[in-house]
């Protein structure tokens, strides 16, 4: 820990400065994540405060302003309650990024629109459903950890996948609520149980599956997608 703390140099200053105010359901939230559900987390970037729908990243086209690691990077997402605490006391508006795979969720996102058919044409087949988060623009569902070499098998055996579904494994972060970013509010569509230990999530198949069939079956073509 001495050694992330002792990294976070002038940058970060800057960071904490930019992002004054306080919102302690943020620090609540992060601490959940990380010291009860032992899902790995580590801040964001915030948006740019001269102008919400740019990042605080030097990359001028970012396309996913305040929405992913840049200083400390996702390898020091971390379960540690003292880091997470001390992270959000300095950054307190800082978005709740979660390092997928491992001992963490993954998740499979899609395009808003087509998410919000997908879930309802899943909840008619009585498909049972993870946590799902929604992003302005994409909605991740929530599941299992699994490998590339998984995704690759189920993948190839499929006729049609659609072109922008988005798959978060290991290496892969998304934004948690309640985070603010560049391009909105990220919230919980279906939140988990309250009071769970480790909320439960499906496996990769079973969502792959059954959202490639809902889509089909709404007349979803891909290029809508």
């Amino acid at each position: 820990m001495r050694e992330i703390l002792g990294r976070l140099g002038r940058r970060r200053r800057l960071l904490s400065r930019r992002n004054g105010g306080g919102k302690p359901e943020v620090l609540g939230a992060a601490l959940t994540f990380a010291a009860e559900w032992q899902w790995p987390v580590l801040p964001g970037v915030a948006p740019d405060p001269q102008g919400r729908a740019r990042c605080g990243c030097p990359d001028p086209e970012c396309t996913v302003p305040g929405a992913h690691p840049f200083d400390p990077g996702l390898l020091a997402a971390t379960t540690d309650e003292r880091m997470v605490r001390w992270w959000w006391t300095n950054r307190p508006t800082a978005p709740i990024i979660l390092a997928t795979g491992g001992v963490a969720p993954c998740a499979v996102s899609l395009p808003a629109p087509a998410a919000a058919r997908a879930l309802h044409a899943l909840d008619r087949m009585g498909m049972r459903l993870g946590p799902v988060v929604a992003a302005p623009t994409r909605w991740s569902l929530l599941v299992k950890p699994y490998t590339m070499e998984q995704l690759g098998e189920l993948l190839y055996a499929k006729d049609f996948v659609p072109g922008s579904l988005r798959f978060h494994s290991e290496g892969g972060y998304i934004a948690l609520p309640p985070s603010e970013t560049g391009l909105g509010q990220v919230r919980w569509e279906r939140a988990p149980l309250p009071g769970s230990a480790s909320p439960w999530v499906p496996d990769v198949e079973a969502v792959v599956d059954a959202v490639v069939e809902a889509l089909t079956r709404t007349g979803v073509s891909a290029p809508e997608l």
